[in-house]
């Protein structure tokens, strides 16, 4: 047998900033435990169990069956689709979107994180995280070489941002301000208040603030968008996907809006690395974007409602505490004093009773006391879980 001469080869310094993603270590060992007849019901990752409405799934298919819809596709996206996407921020939030500038078609929002980041970041720049919040903003921003600085979301100020600590801070050097409202992990409902003053904080500071919006249609009876305040556009950009308000997560559909330059700046970052989602996807979103009132009544709001309901029983079985006033597809909660560590807790859970839910630190430090609770499971599902964790706190 020939003998291969070892060479040195090592992989690229940024990769030392972080860390394989939690779920993606997670799934791996819950799949290998599943395998060994486990049974583990998994509460944790937010992914849609139900599917998008029959007309969406009508077009795809009437659509890839043409031979014409198999080409590369334009990465600014179809014009139907544009269309569709500026059509309903003027039907749900009462915002006027230029079609054809200021809207930007993105593959899911997650890919949106880096194209932003690129467009507007140089290495060394410093970009505000929120703590708790989407693990991604930290960590793309630091395989990108900026600096991550954190600010703090705390339960006694309704998980909104500090503006009087937001001020005390060095902002020297700050180029970009993460935000997520309706919140992701906290619940938080999204606040006219906070976005106006986001827009202030922006505008005077000269920071491009970058409010992720997906969760606005679950469990919320107020759809609010930072662009519908004035001048929201001169230093705002606004993400939103079809994941979680339309059943599609899997489809990695979603949008930027914004001003016409700050599209047309993440559009030329954009074209140089992907090419347009498949056609046939495209049409059958903008179909989405067409769904009645009911629908979005019956699965943003009804189903989830009802999950609701067996998720608070959780969280009281774990005698953890929480907000009745949270939105999104999550529940969030603090646990006991008498843990030591968020982990002692959910790894009982998950031992025990073979129920996988979210420790808090994931999403960082202000996060340590707490557990997330994701309501993407059938009621079934829920109530199994339920019963098992009840089983396990009441010896």
């Amino acid at each position: 047998m020939k003998v291969i001469n070892s060479v040195d080869i090592r992989p690229a310094a940024r990769l030392s900033q972080v860390s394989e993603y939690y779920f993606s270590r997670k799934l791996k060992e819950i799949a290998v435990r599943n395998a060994a007849g486990e049974d583990i019901i998994s509460l944790a990752i937010g992914s849609p169990d139900m599917p998008p409405s029959p007309q969406t799934i009508e077009t795809l298919c009437r659509e890839a069956e043409k031979p014409s819809a198999h080409g590369y596709q334009p990465t600014m996206g179809t014009p139907e689709l544009r269309q569709a996407m500026a059509a309903w921020y003027r039907r749900w939030y009462g915002v006027e979107l230029d079609a054809g500038s200021e809207i930007q078609p993105l593959i899911g929002s997650k890919e949106g994180i880096l194209h932003v980041t690129l467009a507007f970041c140089n290495p060394g720049d410093k970009v505000l995280v929120p703590d708790p919040g989407y693990p991604t903003y930290s960590s793309l921003s630091k395989i990108l070489g900026c600096e991550v600085i954190k600010y703090n979301l705390r339960e006694e100020t309704g998980w909104q941002p500090d503006f009087g600590e937001l001020e005390s801070m060095n902002l020297s050097g700050v180029k970009l301000m993460w935000t997520n409202y309706p919140n992701m992990p906290t619940g938080a409902p999204a606040q006219r208040a906070t976005y106006e003053r986001l827009v202030a904080f922006g505008q005077k500071h000269g920071i491009l603030i970058v409010n992720d919006n997906p969760y606005s249609f679950i469990l919320g009876q107020e759809h609010l968008s930072i662009l519908q305040i004035p001048e929201a556009k001169s230093c705002c950009i606004e993400f939103n996907s079809m994941s979680k308000s339309h059943n599609m997560p899997g489809w990695r559909v979603g949008l930027l809006a914004g001003n016409s330059e700050f599209v047309s700046w993440v559009l030329k970052i954009k074209s140089n690395i992907d090419s347009g989602t498949f056609r046939a996807i495209q049409l059958a979103a903008a179909t989405a974007y067409q769904n009645d009132d009911m629908w979005h009544q019956k699965f943003n709001v009804e189903v989830y409602r009802e999950r609701r309901g067996i998720a608070e029983q959780i969280m009281d079985s774990l005698g953890c505490v929480f907000d009745h006033r949270q939105v999104g597809m999550f529940l969030w909660g603090r646990i006991p004093d008498g843990y030591g560590h968020v982990e002692e807790l959910t790894e009982k859970v998950l031992n025990e009773a073979h129920v996988f839910i979210t420790p808090g630190f994931i999403f960082g430090k202000n996060g340590e006391r707490y557990i997330r609770i994701s309501l993407c499971a059938k009621k079934e599902k829920m109530q199994e879980a339920l019963e098992r964790i009840r089983k396990i706190f009441k010896k």
